[in-house]
């Protein structure tokens, strides 16, 4: 199947991203921060979402990492502690209609940041690499930005590329002629520039920036065509507020607002009256919990005495029962409780990641196959026979065999190191066999199929595959499964995704003589959430009890469903350590007919590593997967 043309290939780093976030959360020490990629670098505290740059992509490794890192060094160590929001948003307001708004902006940016660079570089020594790096990226970009501005006349682009060299100059540099109105104003940019070093607040460098852009307003004819940086004016964000104490008071006026000459005298007449309630010791309930409410009447200063503080004790039977979550300031109020509930209890986060906080498994059984997908598996197997032997051999060779327990107490046998029941015991039990080795292997497989659409054309050869696998574990009496998954996109919506898992061969029937045919029932469906299904069958398979656990993923290494197209590769690579954790070990096998595309191996290898197979010819799988289950046994022991 010709695939289409691919006009955004770019591919997530699964690995350095969760490098990134992981370094975030601990710079910010806020759990719930995230990152994101983004033309430009910039802090979004209401969403409590770090920016960094494509700026460093398609560089050296060295140079990428020291990119990102300083982008969130900037931000997590500077932007999020140091920089005064209400100042930026005022100096936004200001300039919003000025002439070179796009210039004053991107000017504060670069000042703020070199600002911050020092507290960071003070702060933690350690990111002086990371930095010296940025700044000569940064230099060599910008210069060749001055010589192809000044051949375009884009004066104002120009002036702001000799700002940034200007103020990261290593030695003196001397100011290229534009035209007649800077030249004439070089001097003074160059002066204030230098007050840049001195400022030590977000509003010393609005001031210092204020002053430039007055002077560029008057001087340049046009505002900057290109943007190198980005200020956010965080006027769009709408902050939560909650009811004050003051919003909660009483408002309404009181039918009299008076109040009586009477002083207190002492003499007054007091009437001491009984409130029944109830305590452990009564054996009547009685009238408990009685309420009197003061509406109306005339302010006296008797009461003043009668003040006592509340205590924890009060109305303890008082319960109130509901249920609560966490939000992204979306209000539920509108919602009945039950629906609420509903809510609630539908999100996954906690179990099956964030990216899949709405997805439902749906399971589904394998229907009893027909006449033909016999005869049709008869053939196919028939075509694997000389792969499965040497399958079969292979797994014999390298996957470990179960271990009968030591029996002892015996009256015949291997002479116990225990003998003083020799002396004690009328019938003494002093002889024990040690532990033998079993026929049966002590491993369990797990084969979970992507069934999207993109395994168009490589479904025929990935059941071949599934053949042989299902039959060389057969032969050897190993349980497993066989499940293919994929995501309804019909039925998708915003809180709901349904996700289908298709249970071809479940382990009670996958060691029996007529098993197999089943398999013929995968077929490519729709979407796959890849992520999902890892931790769906994670689970399945941690409650077996065999010593070694294999998941094989036949899949093609891109997820794709619905809300789930940006994350979908850091969410399945997540999901793929969380599962290799436990113990399991995680494989890919890409079964290809035909030749494999480099951006499909590069997205594959992005998810699972070095332990990810690529195979064009199903005949040349055995010899492929042998060595790798012998590197992850010996990795076991």
């Amino acid at each position: 199947m010709k695939r289409f043309i691919q006009f955004n290939d770019e591919t997530i780093d699964s690995f350095l991203f969760m490098q990134l976030t992981d370094l975030a959360k601990t710079l910010t020490r806020e759990p719930e921060v995230e990152i994101e990629y983004s033309p430009y670098s910039y802090v979004n505290k209401q969403e409590k979402k770090l920016y960094v740059s494509h700026f460093w992509n398609h560089r050296p490794e060295a140079d990428k990492w020291h990119g990102y890192k300083s982008d969130l060094f900037l931000r997590a160590l500077g932007s999020w502690q140091h920089t005064d929001e209400q100042v930026i948003r005022a100096f936004v307001q200001q300039t919003k209609h000025s002439p070179v708004a796009s210039f004053a902006n991107q000017l504060v940016v670069l000042a703020e940041d070199m600002r911050l660079e020092e507290i960071c570089k003070k702060e933690r020594p350690g990111t002086k690499q990371a930095f010296a790096a940025r700044r000569k990226m940064y230099r060599q970009h910008f210069y060749a930005q001055l010589n192809a501005n000044l051949v375009k006349s884009l004066f104002t682009d120009a002036l702001f590329n000799l700002h940034y060299l200007l103020l990261h100059a290593e030695s003196p540099m001397q100011p290229p002629s534009m035209n007649n109105r800077i030249d004439a104003a070089m001097p003074f940019i160059q002066r204030s520039i230098m007050d840049f070093y001195d400022a030590r607040s977000t509003d010393g460098v609005v001031k210092i920036s204020q002053g430039i852009v007055e002077v560029m307003e008057e001087v340049l004819d046009r505002d900057m065509l290109n943007q190198y940086f980005h200020l956010p004016d965080f006027s769009s964000a709408q902050e939560v507020k909650g009811d004050t104490y003051e919003e909660l008071k009483r408002k309404d006026p009181l039918v009299n607002d008076d109040k009586l000459e009477e002083e207190k005298s002492g003499k007054e007449e007091v009437i001491d009256e009984e409130f029944r309630t109830w305590h452990r010791e009564t054996s009547k309930l009685g009238d408990s919990f009685l309420q009197f409410d003061l509406d109306q009447g005339s302010k006296t200063d008797l009461s003043g005495e009668g003040v006592r503080e509340g205590e924890d004790g009060d109305q303890a039977l008082a319960m109130v029962q509901g249920s609560a979550r966490k939000t992204s300031r979306k209000d539920f109020s509108h919602l009945s409780a039950d629906q609420m509930q509903k809510e609630a209890k539908s999100s996954g986060q906690a179990v099956f990641g964030k990216e899949n906080r709405f997805a439902v498994p749906v399971f589904k059984k394998a229907n009893p196959p027909h006449l033909e997908e016999i005869r049709k598996y008869k053939a196919e197997k028939s075509q694997i026979a000389s792969l499965q032997k040497k399958l079969k051999n292979m797994i014999e060779k390298t996957l470990e065999h179960k271990k009968i327990q030591p029996r002892s107490d015996l009256h015949r046998g291997r002479l116990n190191k225990k003998l003083l029941r020799f002396f004690t015991e009328d019938q003494p039990r002093l002889f024990y066999k040690k532990q033998e080795p079993s026929t049966e292997i002590d491993a369990t497989f797990t084969l979970l199929v992507d069934c999207s659409a993109s395994m168009e054309d490589k479904m025929e050869q990935t059941k071949q595959g599934i053949v042989l696998f299902h039959e060389a574990l057969k032969s050897v009496r190993v349980p497993h499964e066989v499940i293919g998954f994929w995501e309804d996109t019909n039925e998708a919506t915003d809180n709901l995704q349904p996700n289908y898992f298709h249970t071809v061969i479940d382990y009670r029937s996958s060691l029996q003589t007529g098993s197999g045919p089943e398999i013929l029932q995968l077929k490519p469906e729709e979407d796959n959430r890849d992520g999902f299904a890892i931790r769906i069958v994670k689970e399945r398979m941690i409650q077996r009890s065999e010593k070694q656990k294999f998941l094989l993923i036949f899949s093609d290494g891109e997820p794709a469903a619905y809300s789930y197209d940006r994350n979908g590769i850091i969410d399945t690579h997540e999901a793929v350590l969380e599962a290799r954790k436990l113990g399991i070990e995680v494989i890919n096998l890409f079964l290809a007919d035909g030749e494999i595309a480099e951006s499909e191996k590069a997205t594959v290898q992005n998810i699972y590593g070095k332990y990810s197979i690529f195979v064009t010819d199903v005949n040349d799988l055995p010899q492929v997967i042998f060595p790798l289950l012998k590197k992850l046994l010996y990795k076991s022991f």
